[in-house]
Parts: C-alpha cells; structure tokens; sequence
C-alpha cells in the first residue's frame, strides 16, 4: 500500500464524520488508536489510501463497514457488580419508590445502554433476584442495547473470564454460572432475561421506539460525548422514562452538568436522576 496513512486533514474529516454518526467525538490524545483501526479497516477492505476508504465508508448502502468499524472503534471493559453501589441503590431505593407510585399491572422495565458484553445488565437480574423480595410479585424487564453488534453477540453467547466474575460472591457464581474450561458462562434463565438491541443513541430513528421506561442505567457512556451530543442524548432519556423513573449515570458523569430536565435525587446508596412526575 503505497500511500497507506492518515495525514492530520483525514483524521479531521474522520472525527467528524463519526461524531455526526455516532456522537462519539475522539480528541487528538486518541489520534494514534484511531490511525491504527483506521489502517487495519483499510487493509481489510483492499482500499489503498484513505481517500478510497473514507469514500466506500460515506457512500456504502448497506452501511455494514461502518458498523464494523464502529465495532473496532468502541471501547468495551467492564466486570460483574462494577459499582455495586448503584444496584444496592435499584434495589434498596429506587424500586421502592417506583413500586409505592405504581398504578398499574404492567412490569418494571430497565433500559441499560451501553450493554457491552452483557455484565451489567446480567448483574442487574442477579441483584434483582437475590436481594429485592419484589422478584415474586412484579414482572420485571431488561433491555440492554448496545451500538456494536459485535459485542452484541458476546452478550447473548454470556461467556466470561474469571477476571469479569471476580467481584461476584461465590455462591453467586455457583449458582449462576457453569464453569466452561477456564471461562464461566451465565445460566440459561438469565440469558433468556435479558433482551439485547442494537442502537445508536444519537440516532433518533434508532431510539424512537424505546419508551415507557421505569430506570435507565447510562453508565460511562456520556464521558465520550460532547455537550451538545450530551444534551441530546439526556433528551432521549428523557422521552424513553416514565415520569417519575430514573437515570444512574457513570460515578464521573452528572446530569445536572448536560440537563435541566431531570431533577437530583440523594438517596443513601448514590445519586441519581429522576424525570418530574406528571
């Protein structure tokens, strides 16, 4: 490949490229990560020179490279009961306080995006089962979406390595887990209570459908964005919650920073967001 680089204006245009289809912004600091899966999508398409690439990545009907390197381009690294608090919180707090305001029979529905490989949302269920007694009387759905489909797939096959379940208690992994040579893979039930979609948050078409939500988990997703990709995507949330549900967002990330909408709940496990009732 003669002229296989990235000159400082294709890296340019490529920010803003993705930005516009992602709300991902990359800033120079990530300039060499980039150039490398950049080279590597080029390579593996047969496309000489960026100019080539970044033309099939525009102009592609189906759109399938720029899922796959949108695929390369996302970072995924998470374990079972990452900041445990915030469960404790679900659990201890917030479904309470849904369920005191309930008016219907209809099931509680948390959405958890970014899914990545399927840690948090499957840590949910756990925490949903084991310590909140409501598990026997309310139906309960999870949705976790994801914007690789890649890591899609990783979710719903539930294969872990000992690093991803070594904050669980052990009777947890007993219980719920099989061990699969040196890896563990969740049971059964738990993969069937989890449904995973594909979604791109900045993309209004994608998230329409999404609505009638009781808690969002948003955790460590909005540290990539911009504030004006931020905004939009408390908007979403915003039109995806009941009112009266509630956001948790990364331990970093506050929502009284990106919005006015949602109003700041203290309760004695975290801080969340709630939308106003009605």
């Amino acid at each position: 490949m003669a002229d296989a680089s990235i000159s400082e204006d294709d890296f340019q245009k490529f920010r803003e490229f993705f930005y516009r289809k992602t709300g991902i912004q990359f800033d120079m600091s990530k300039r060499y990560f980039v150039d490398k899966r950049l080279l590597e999508r080029m390579a593996d398409t047969g496309n000489a020179t960026f100019r080539s690439y970044f033309t099939m990545l525009r102009f592609q009907a189906s759109g399938a490279e720029l899922q796959t390197l949108t695929n390369s381009m996302t970072v995924n690294e998470t374990y079972f009961f990452r900041e445990e608090y915030q469960f404790k919180c679900l659990v201890n707090s917030l479904l309470p306080d849904l369920v005191s305001r309930k008016k219907d029979d209809g099931p509680l529905r948390s959405w958890v995006l970014p899914s990545s490989s399927g840690e948090e949302p499957y840590s949910i269920a756990i925490y949903l089962l084991e310590p909140w007694a409501g598990i026997h009387k309310f139906d309960v759905e999870i949705v976790a979406s994801d914007i690789d489909t890649r890591i899609l797939e990783q979710a719903r096959r539930g294969l872990y390595s000992p690093r991803s379940v070594g904050q669980l208690p052990t009777a947890y992994r007993q219980k719920y887990f099989r061990q699969m040579g040196e890896d563990f893979q969740i049971c059964d039930d738990l993969r069937g209570a989890v449904e995973y979609t594909r979604v791109n948050l900045s993309d209004r078409a994608d998230t329409r459908a999404y609505r009638n939500f009781d808690v969002v988990f948003c955790r460590n997703l909005l540290i990539y964005f911009d504030d004006v990709s931020r905004k939009a995507a408390a908007e979403t949330f915003y039109d995806a919650l009941k009112p009266g549900g509630f956001i948790c967002l990364g331990h970093s990330e506050s929502m009284s920073r990106i919005s006015s909408l949602y109003k700041v709940r203290k309760f004695p496990e975290a801080i969340v967001y709630q939308k106003p009732t009605e």
